[in-house]
């Protein structure tokens, strides 16, 4: 009884949570309500079906209970039921079905106003192309592709000399303009989704496929990948900016041509071998892996990469210089940086192509050595030293489990940590001091923190790579006591 009691419950608490429930789909484009009709009508159907069910077993569970002296009945077949649930399943099917048909079909048929947008998928970014002044765009082909035209247009094809080029994975679209949009994938299955958009479709390789939707509300709307395209798909996203047609004309009048592209990419300057590098690394997919601006990713940071001495797997250094990073991209399981995971596949660049992505790297800032203080004049001496255990942190892949912001991580966030008491996972408590630090460094196993697993592995870093990292633990600490007696309403 109490099992048939706690299934009827249950039926109770879905049915009132979905007409209770706050969240309410927003109406940003043009097509969201007949998308959004359909799903609800799945969700009645299946929510019949599920009712139904649950109170069929609530009350086989009552009537047919065990009783003392009582026996099963046996019953081989009825045609009647079977009859009847093949009948009812099978509208229950058409009604799901049904919907979705008539939806997609308005979702491929294109209105003749349609501002045409072309999507090109690439492991793990997006580019965009969109028609120039003739409103055409032009011709495409596989083996047109290279670092200084990585969506494929025809170089001699007129049509597409003004087709103009958004190699950034932000986008903008002019609100309640049609848009058509044309998907292509240079190399595995992709699906281009927007979600407060209803907006998605599979991008095959070898294959053009396209859907429409009319952008009604002025935002901001996250793109991203839907089917799983790699070790880097987590990091496929952009952004969708709706506004008004104005600003959206001056933006896209900002944006290059694909003739000032090639005309871009033929100019023998440093500037054009910096912008064949940025070229190489959006057709390559690196940014995916490694960021420019010092953030932690699934490789090491090319912010103040060139330069600085790595602490490689094998517990031995290198230095950052043009003959290893030529030999990272050729042969990336060479020499592992410690802290990162061997997943890098080797690139087969010419001479000329290694020259122009080094010296992107080099562009982004040269770093210091671990081992050798910075020589910064308007820094004090304990500040010198956090910047280095920042950059060893961020070259040893702590941050991806430690945060900074008081964000919770995979390992305990160093804001605010230094001299803190922590609870350890066998119920004694300790205080965080450079001792512990050190310990936790160099055999994270023995003094695990409560709640945390112990996944760490160890690190063999020198004495002053320890005391620069611990000064960046320390400042974290120091800048989190600065905050808190700046805020109001704190006592300091």
């Amino acid at each position: 009884m109490a099992i048939a009691i706690v299934l009827v419950l249950i039926v109770i608490a879905s049915v009132l949570f979905h007409l209770l429930a706050p969240w309410h789909a927003a109406p940003p484009a043009s097509n969201w309500a007949s998308i959004d009709t359909t799903l609800f009508i799945t969700l009645v159907i299946s929510g019949i079906f599920f009712i139904a069910i649950v109170v069929f077993m609530a009350i086989a569970i009552i009537r047919f209970r065990h009783k003392k002296g009582s026996r099963a009945a046996y019953q081989p077949e009825s045609k009647r039921l079977e009859f009847w649930l093949i009948v009812v399943t099978s509208i229950g099917i058409a009604g799901m079905l049904a919907p979705g048909l008539v939806v997609y079909n308005d979702f491929i048929r294109v209105p003749k106003n349609a501002y045409e947008l072309e999507v090109v998928a690439q492991q793990w970014q997006w580019f965009f192309r969109f028609a120039g002044q003739d409103g055409k765009l032009g011709k495409s082909d596989v083996k047109f592709v290279d670092s200084a035209n990585p969506l494929g247009l025809d170089p001699k094809d007129p049509v597409g000399q003004d087709d103009v080029i958004v190699r950034s994975s932000e986008v903008r679209l002019p609100i309640n303009q049609p848009v058509k949009v044309l998907l292509r994938s240079k190399d595995v299955l992709h699906d281009f989704y927007i979600p407060q958009m209803r907006s998605k479709m599979d991008m095959v390789p070898g294959m053009v496929s396209y859907f429409w939707f009319t952008p009604t509300v002025i935002g901001k709307y996250e793109i991203l990948c839907a089917e799983y395209c790699g070790i880097g798909h987590y990091n496929m996203r952009g952004n969708v900016i709706v506004e008004d047609q104005a600003t959206f004309d001056q933006w896209l009048s900002s944006q290059p041509t694909f003739a000032q592209t090639l005309a871009t990419a033929a100019k023998p300057s440093r500037d054009s071998l910096l912008e064949k590098g940025r070229q190489l690394v959006e057709h390559y997919g690196c940014r995916a892996c490694h960021s420019q601006d010092g953030s932690a990713s699934l490789g090491p940071g090319w912010k103040g990469l060139y330069g600085r001495t790595e602490q490689l797997a094998d517990g031995t250094r290198v230095q950052v210089d043009e003959a290893y990073l030529k030999e990272s991209i050729l042969d990336p399981k060479a020499r592992l940086v410690q802290g990162y995971p061997p997943v890098m596949v080797a690139y087969t660049l010419n001479d000329d192509e290694l020259g122009a992505v080094i010296a992107l790297i080099k562009s982004l800032g040269a770093g210091q050595p671990a081992e050798e203080p910075s020589s910064g004049e308007a820094s004090g001496p304990g500040e010198d030293l956090a910047a280095q255990g920042q950059r060893l942190a961020q070259s040893l892949g702590c941050l991806a489990c430690h945060s900074v912001d008081g964000s919770k991580g995979i390992g305990p966030s160093w804001q605010g940590l230094y001299g803190k008491t922590e609870t350890l996972s066998d119920g004694t408590s300790i205080k965080v001091d450079e001792n512990y630090l050190k310990e936790s460094v160099l055999n994270p196993s023995a003094k695990i923190v409560k709640g945390y697993a112990p996944v760490m592995p160890p690190f063999t870093p020198s004495d002053k790579e320890l005391s620069a990292l611990i000064a960046f633990i320390k400042s974290k600490a120091n800048a989190d006591a600065d905050a808190s007696k700046a805020e109001p309403g704190k006592s300091p």
